[in-house]
């Protein structure tokens, strides 16, 4: 039979080594369980460190990885959490849908985020759902295994804690800014959030994430209509360049300046 195993080469990097496997093959095993544990090991590195010798085999012998094509759901709004995800390669947004079914696109999450946990320590469903933005591999390690080990490792808890901090501390400036910015504010500063999520290409002005008019404004609080006429206001200024769905900025201070003042 043939199996697809992913093998990461580097933290940011991964590809697909396809092997092909004779069932019961312990050589074969132990290849694919040593490259998992490479995965593990670079790229979860932050969670790698703080583990035990015992906790670090747990992991590699239950995490899963999964792949999810362009806008296919990893779990939906009102499903109950079973897994601690890590975005390996690619992207995920997290939303939700609000009155008369307008999506409000709540996150982004980058490599190599965690996600998918805090309904589970709330003891509760996802409120919100989580789609593969590209085509994206994820870990996948079952929740009840994670808060067993939480409660022996104190380091993994304050892990937690942080990583849920930050997520807060981020959701409290967001519900500022589409609350209290205007239009061009608001998109100004989606455009900020993409960048310091994911960069620029090679050229230093392109975005490294192409996304629809419709997710533009789905992430920064208003209708497609008032998205594509700021964006032709931005461009008219010099501050973009638009070309279908790649956006070159190419006067960064006036954006951040916009974003900052609304």
């Amino acid at each position: 039979m043939v199996t697809q195993f992913l093998l990461y080469l580097s933290t940011f990097h991964f590809f697909v080594v396809t092997l092909h496997v004779v069932k019961h093959d312990s050589t074969a095993r132990i290849m694919i369980k040593s490259a998992l544990e490479k995965v593990i090991h670079e790229d979860m590195a932050e969670i790698w460190s703080i583990l035990s010798p015992e906790e670090k085999r747990k992991i590699a012998d239950n995490l899963q990885i999964h792949h999810f094509k362009k806008n296919q759901l990893i779990y939906a709004e009102g499903d109950e959490p079973e897994y601690l995800w890590c975005l390996f390669k690619g992207k995920v947004k997290k939303s939700k849908e609000g009155i008369g079914g307008r999506v409000q696109i709540l996150r982004l999450i980058r490599p190599v985020q965690y996600f998918g946990y805090r309904a589970f320590f709330a003891n509760e469903p996802y409120v919100s759902s989580a789609t593969a933005f590209e085509p994206s591999a994820l870990g996948a390690l079952p929740l009840e295994l994670v808060r067993d080990m939480i409660q022996h490792n104190i380091n993994l808890a304050w892990f937690f804690i942080r990583d849920l901090s930050r997520n807060l501390g981020g959701s409290d400036t967001k519900i500022v800014n589409l609350t209290q910015k205007h239009i061009r504010g608001r998109l100004a500063e989606a455009l900020i959030v993409l960048l310091e999520n994911y960069g620029y290409e090679d050229d230093g002005t392109t975005l490294r994430i192409y996304m629809a008019r419709e997710d533009l404004a789905n992430l920064s609080n208003m209708t497609t209509s008032n998205a594509i006429r700021t964006l032709t206001a931005f461009v008219n200024e010099k501050i973009l360049f638009v070309d279908g769905r790649r956006i070159r900025i190419i006067n960064e201070p006036m954006l951040r300046k916009v974003s900052k003042f609304g």
